[in-house]
C-alpha cells in the first residue's frame, strides 16, 4: 500500500504544476490590443480589424528596422540585415578585380593554366563535371596555326598537279602600257568630291539654332537678298510654317535694294507681295531706307497680340543677307556683330527693340536646294579666300 500512495501523491503534484503553468493562457498568443497584433480579440479591433497579411505588408513599409528588447539587444533581425553580431563590421577582401570589368593575369599564370589544363584533358581518370563558359579553345590558337595544313583539306594532285583546280587571277591589262592608259582614263573621269567649305551653314547645330528661333518667335522676318530673291528663299521653312505653325506671321524683307535698279526692286516687291507681305529695305545706321515702314508694321503686330506682354520677332535667311545689319539699323546702334563675310553670327541672341517688341538674331542657314558650287559662291555663302581653286570653271 505504501508504493501506490507515493505514486498517487506524485501524480497529484504534477497535475498541480501543470494547472499553474497553464493559467497564463495558450502558449504563443499575444493578448495585447495593438492594431499590429494579429491575435487580438474582435472586441478590441471590431469589424475593421486588420488581417495577418495586411499587418505583414504594413510592417514591410515601416523601413525594415530590427526588433529590440528592453535592454536594446536585437531579438529579430531586420530584412536583409547581416547575421553578424551587433557592433561588428564586415569588410570586403581588398582585391583589384572588384574595380574593373575584366580579370587580368600574368603570362606565367596563363602558361601554368595551359599546362594544367593539358594534363587534365589527357588524364583518362579525370571527369569534367561542369563545362565552363570560358573560351578555352582560344588558348590553343597558336599551336593550331603553327604550320599550314594545306594538304589536309586538298590532295596534292588537286593543288599542285596537272589537274589542279586553283583559279588564276583575272588581269584586265596585258602589260604596263595598258595599265597606264587605264589609270589616265580613270583619272580623267574622276569627279573630285566637293570641299567641306561648301557645306557651310548646313550643320546640325545651325539647324538647331534655326528651329529655336522659329519656335520662340511670334513674327518671322525672312530676309532676302535683292540681287537674288528667289535663290535666297527657303521653301522648306515656308511649308513648315503653313503646316505646323499657321498662327505665326511671315514677312519678306528685300534687303540690299540699293545694289539693284529701282524698277527691279518695285517688280520684285509686287511679285513677292502676292504670297507674303514684302518690304524693301536698305540696312544703314546713318542713312537707312524702309526703317519707318518696318517699325510701323511691327507695332501693328504688337497691337494685334494684345493678350501677350511682348512679342518676339525672329530674323531668318541665308548667310550674309544682312539680318544682323537690319537689327542694328532698327536699334540705330551696333548691338549685333556684322561683317562683309558669311558666318559672323554663331548663335541666336535676343535684342530689345521696344518695351513690347524683342528681336531675335539667327545664324545664316543654307537650305537644301541643289545649288552647284558656283551658285553657292555667287550667293556669298562661303569665303572666296578659302576655296582651293577659285578660278576653276564649273559647268
Amino acid at each position: 500500500m505504501f508504493i501506490p500512495c507515493c505514486v498517487t501523491i506524485y501524480i497529484i503534484i504534477i497535475m498541480v504544476k501543470t494547472a499553474k503553468s497553464g493559467t497564463k493562457g495558450k502558449p504563443g498568443i499575444n493578448k495585447s490590443g495593438h492594431s499590429f497584433n494579429p491575435d487580438r480579440s474582435n472586441a478590441a479591433g471590431g469589424q475593421n480589424a486588420r488581417s495577418k497579411a495586411t499587418i505583414k505588408r504594413l510592417l514591410m513599409y515601416r523601413g525594415g528596422k530590427p526588433t529590440r528588447n528592453s535592454s536594446g539587444k536585437i531579438t529579430k533581425a531586420a530584412p536583409f540585415q547581416t547575421r553578424l553580431p551587433s557592433g561588428t563590421q564586415a569588410r570586403v577582401a581588398p582585391n583589384r578585380k572588384w574595380f574593373g570589368n575584366t580579370r587580368v593575369i600574368t603570362q606565367n599564370a596563363l602558361q601554368k593554366f595551359q599546362d594544367e589544363m593539358g594534363k587534365v584533358m589527357k588524364d583518362p581518370y579525370q571527369v569534367v563535371m561542369k563545362k565552363t563558359n570560358l573560351p578555352i579553345t582560344l588558348l590553343n590558337e597558336t599551336a593550331k596555326y603553327a604550320r599550314v595544313h594545306l594538304l589536309d583539306t586538298e590532295p596534292f594532285e588537286n593543288t599542285f598537279g596537272k589537274q589542279s583546280r586553283r583559279k588564276k587571277p583575272t588581269l584586265k591589262v596585258a602589260d604596263v602600257k595598258d595599265m597606264l592608259e587605264n589609270v589616265e582614263t580613270a583619272q580623267a573621269n574622276y569627279d573630285e568630291p566637293s570641299a567641306l567649305i561648301f557645306k557651310a551653314g548646313q550643320s546640325k547645330r545651325i539647324w538647331n539654332e534655326l528651329y529655336k528661333v522659329v519656335d520662340s518667335s511670334d513674327v518671322l522676318i525672312h530676309v532676302l537678298d535683292a540681287r537674288d530673291p528667289q535663290g535666297t528663299r527657303c521653301p522648306q521653312v515656308e511649308k513648315y510654317l503653313k503646316k505646323e505653325a499657321p498662327h505665326k506671321h511671315l514677312i519678306f524683307v528685300l534687303n540690299k535694294c540699293d545694289l539693284i535698279p529701282t524698277w527691279s526692286t518695285q517688280k520684285w516687291v509686287a511679285t513677292l507681295s502676292s504670297e507674303y507681305p514684302t518690304l524693301a529695305f536698305h540696312a544703314s545706321i546713318s542713312n537707312p531706307f524702309g526703317k519707318g515702314a518696318l517699325i510701323q508694321l511691327l507695332r501693328q503686330f504688337g497691337k494685334l497680340h494684345t493678350d501677350k506682354k511682348q512679342i518676339s520677332v525672329g530674323f531668318i535667311g541665308y548667310p550674309n543677307v544682312g539680318k544682323s545689319s537690319i537689327i542694328n539699323t532698327l536699334r540705330k546702334k551696333k548691338v549685333c556683330n556684322v561683317a562683309p563675310i558669311a558666318g559672323e553670327t554663331k548663335v541666336w541672341q535676343y535684342v530689345t527693340l521696344m518695351r513690347r517688341i524683342f528681336l531675335i538674331d539667327c545664324p545664316g542657314v543654307v537650305y537644301p536646294s541643289g545649288d552647284t558650287e558656283t551658285d553657292i559662291v555667287l550667293k556669298g555663302v562661303v569665303r572666296v579666300e578659302n576655296i582651293n581653286a577659285p578660278r576653276r570653271s564649273h559647268t
